[in-house]
């Protein structure tokens, strides 16, 4: 059953068209992604989603309602939330603050304390940081942070941008084990990532952007082995 349903998405900034009749469908409890080079929209694809960079034409529905037309705080109270490129944790906030930062839409705070202690359960580090300054933790902790803080808004889908970027790879692996624990649990994910090979495989369906357009869609496993995506994004793999 599709949670959601882009159609005929055209995003510009200014004169510049990033998105150009984008249309694809995120079913409920599924793991998707988008792959693509450096500047092919998949970051806009995101921001288009949460309301940051809201589309020029085209329609976003949710759960049924469309959503195109609202502003980054209602789409948060719907239960879209972004973790986006960078990470963009509060770094003169603790950790504490900032996991509770996730959660500042939220009128049921006996609940959202009961999360907070889930979010430190499925990441003990953070425990152990809790008031410690989120900028002085490293790049894979502000990664875990900034995945809890997106936990803490308890996300019906979670939209990821690059979440791998910079982080070592035993980091990386641990990224991807959590990702694929929060599907097992219920929650869509909208995966955007540069380490294509990963994605492909954590990932139920893929979609290819190319300058603004999807270009090829299909299993992760099928495209896994397709020559074209094996020799554009996976290195010759």
């Amino acid at each position: 059953m599709s949670l959601l349903e882009v159609q005929s998405v055209s995003t510009f900034y200014g004169t510049i068209q990033a998105l150009k009749d984008v249309s694809f469908v995120v079913n409920e409890g599924e793991i998707v992604t988008l792959i693509g080079s450096n500047g092919a929209g998949k970051t806009t694809t995101l921001n288009t989603l949460s309301g940051l960079t809201p589309p020029r034409s085209g329609t976003i529905h949710f759960a049924g309602e469309a959503i195109e037309s609202l502003p980054p705080h209602e789409i948060v109270r719907r239960r879209i939330v972004q973790t986006p490129e960078g990470r963009k944790i509060f770094a003169r906030l603790s950790v504490r603050e900032n996991l509770e930062m996730g959660a500042f839409s939220r009128r049921d705070a006996r609940d959202a304390r009961l999360d907070m202690e889930e979010v430190l359960l499925r990441f003990p580090r953070l425990r152990e940081r809790l008031h410690q300054l989120g900028g002085t933790l490293s790049g894979g902790e502000q990664q875990m942070l900034a995945i809890g803080r997106a936990l803490m808004a308890r996300p019906r889908l979670l939209l990821l941008d690059e979440p791998s970027m910079g982080l070592a790879p035993l980091f990386v692996r641990d990224v991807f084990e959590t990702l694929v624990a929060l599907n097992k649990q219920g929650t869509t994910i909208l995966l955007v990532e540069q380490n294509a090979h990963m994605a492909l495989t954590i990932a139920h369906r893929a979609y290819v952007l190319q300058t603004g357009r999807i270009t090829q869609s299909g299993e992760a496993t099928l495209l896994r082995k397709d020559p074209t995506i094996i020799s554009a994004y996976l290195g010759g793999r």
